[in-house]
């Protein structure tokens, strides 16, 4: 699908805030809302744009505290394993199969440490996991979803 300069700032505003109407993203990309809502839903039947949703803030809820968590796999490990096995856990908001020597790198939110170091032995005892290594998120310096730009 050929994207062109509109249906990128069509997506930048959508990524900014999905709740805009079409008559607000059309005022600023110079289109009429139904222009601007052809548009999205030709995006969305190509997949471009697979559907919105709302952006919690972790720290609003009580989540303040944050880590990255490289796993060590057994041998015959499985991305769709590790998939299965992260999804058990609430506080796992990512997690994502890697080059170099970890498996997988799992990014982790709880409350606090106490939280985090439960969350990371339950992470640990899946029958699969061999070792893992934690950095723990100091501060956030670039956060939120930027819209893409093809090639």
């Amino acid at each position: 699908m050929q994207i062109d300069e509109v249906d990128q700032r069509i997506i930048a505003s959508l990524v900014a805030d999905a709740r805009a109407s079409y008559a607000d993203i059309g005022a600023r990309v110079s289109l009429s809302a139904p222009a601007v809502k052809r548009r999205v839903d030709r995006l969305r039947s190509a997949g471009v744009i697979r559907g919105f949703t709302a952006v919690v803030d972790p720290a609003a809820v009580g989540w303040n505290t944050e880590a990255f968590v490289e796993l060590f796999c057994t041998g015959r490990t499985t991305p769709a394993q590790i998939a299965t096995a992260t999804r058990r856990h609430t506080e796992v908001v990512g997690a994502y199969t890697v080059s170099g020597e970890a498996d997988a790198l799992v990014h982790l939110r709880a409350a606090d440490i106490s939280h985090l170091e439960q969350a990371l032995e339950r992470l640990r005892a899946e029958p699969f996991v061999t070792s893992t290594r934690s950095m723990i998120v100091l501060s956030r310096l670039v956060d939120g979803a930027t819209a893409i730009t093809p090639n």
